[in-house]
């Protein structure tokens, strides 16, 4: 084992609960507790077996009524002993039960100091480590599933897979570089070009997943854009199924952005409500008016909402004009009041998502989440081997092994030796060892594990 103290932590959310659970780690967690515990002898028990009995201070003084589960390495969490103990879940008997077992010889537990013991004991690599965070944090079924399988290992077996290859290709080539002028045929100039082509196309797949891993991960940049009036709010107000925005028949009400997270038919959307766009004198519209063109830029989608009653005007042009090329969806509200097919007219012919909704009633919302499924094709955002880049670490140490990858095979393909180019090859391992942890510096691991919370 890498650590000799025993370290032990509530690993339950903080507040008035049915139960809490308090982790205990290390080499003596089974010996520790034992001490503190009134039931069966813990040190006799079998492992990953569960003990009915009270938890007791020095004084002999009762803390709780508990369940104690005890698991033995290596097959625990840490790989080392583990202990949980199942108290009642109030804020009172949590800390008087943690604060027993501190006092017998237990040390408060740093964030994250289970999954980091997880990770130094070879439990679980980098990713996976970085993983456990990003399932409890996941807010979205996307977001947890990725967490899940990259939990799982699926990352880790990709980018093994290629640093493998790598480390083996620079053995071969340490033959050429030890004994130059021998005739040796391990491995050519054109075998150490074509491997960093085939590693650089496999690096590159990864990185084209990029993009999907920030939308599995944060949402569907989805821009609500119009001119003042035509119910943008209404809209953002009924697809969050709550009263967000303040709607009122006053043209410009929302002179700021609102962004609100929202799951529809199991698509994560990040929804941004933009004041209405046209132009203006009043000094603080104009300002909305401009940050709404800026969220409208950098969307992933674009719901372009206009007044089906009303033939477009001027500022309805001036939208569609600035929506041009993105992916956009064209939403003709207020068929509650007009009815459908009203008001239709050629500026909108040869579009080739156009849904009639009412924002009040919510009618046509079931369209709309088709075409956004359609746009953004969520049946395609997880892989096919499920490794998604969701991590802008990971992303980086990518893109870093892609350029030292390009630069060795520039160098090989234009006959410099195999010591110049093993550089290059080396530095590719190192990048991509960043992110299973093989070559990650203390101060990484250190700050990755800093974010986790407390008894996790």
């Amino acid at each position: 084992m890498l650590y000799s103290r025993t370290i032990a932590a509530v690993s339950t959310p903080v507040g008035t609960g049915g139960i809490a659970v308090i982790r205990v780690s290390g080499n003596n967690s089974v010996e520790l507790v034992n001490a503190v515990f009134r039931g069966a002898d813990l040190s006799r028990v079998p492992s990953h077996t569960v003990h009915y009995g009270h938890i007791v201070n020095k004084s002999g003084r009762v803390m709780d009524e508990v369940l104690v589960t005890v698991m033995r390495a290596p097959k625990t969490f840490t790989r080392e002993d583990v202990v949980e103990i199942s108290t009642h879940g109030g804020g009172a008997v949590t800390r008087a039960v943690l604060d027993t077992v501190i006092a017998a010889g237990a040390y408060p537990a740093e964030p994250g100091e289970f999954t980091k013991r997880a990770f130094m004991n070879g439990r679980i690599d980098l990713s996976q480590a970085e993983a456990v965070i990003d399932v409890i944090n996941a807010s979205n079924e996307l977001a947890r599933r990725s967490a899940v399988s990259q939990l799982g290992g699926r990352l880790s077996e990709a980018i093994k897979g290629i640093r493998d290859s790598l480390v083996h290709l620079t053995a071969r080539m340490q033959v050429l570089i030890d004994y130059p002028d021998e005739e040796l045929e391990d491995v050519t100039i054109d075998d150490i070009k074509n491997e960093c082509v085939r590693a650089k196309e496999q690096v590159k797949k990864l990185l084209e997943t990029a993009d999907r891993g920030r939308i599995i991960k944060e949402g569907i940049r989805t821009a609500i854009v119009g001119k003042p009036n035509v119910g943008k709010s209404s809209l953002l107000n009924q697809l969050m199924n709550e009263d967000r925005a303040i709607v009122t028949d006053i043209a410009g009400t929302t002179r700021d952005v609102i962004e609100e997270s929202v799951s529809i038919n199991g698509i994560p959307l990040l929804l941004s409500d933009t004041a209405g766009i046209r132009d203006t004198d009043d000094t603080v519209e104009r300002i909305g008016v401009e940050r709404s063109k800026q969220y409208l830029d950098s969307a992933d989608i674009v719901l372009v909402v206009m007044d089906i009653g009303k033939e477009p005007d001027e500022d309805d042009l001036a939208v569609l004009r600035a929506s041009e090329g993105k992916n956009r969806i064209i939403l003709l509200n207020k068929t509650d009041v007009y009815g459908g097919g009203a008001g239709l007219s050629r500026e909108l012919a040869g579009e080739s998502a156009v849904i009639e909704i009412s924002a009040k009633t919510g009618a046509g919302t079931e369209e709309l989440a088709a075409e956004i499924e359609r746009l953004c094709r969520v049946d395609r955002l997880e892989s096919e081997n499920g490794a998604v880049i969701t991590n802008m670490r990971h992303k980086s140490a990518l893109r870093d092994a892609w350029e030292s990858l390009d630069r060795a095979e520039e160098a090989s393909a234009s006959g410099m030796p195999a010591d110049i180019v093993s550089i290059d090859i080396s530095a590719a391992i190192g990048s991509l060892g960043e992110i299973t942890g093989e070559t990650v510096s203390e101060s990484v691991v250190n700050d990755i594990f800093h974010n986790f919370c407390v008894g996790k």
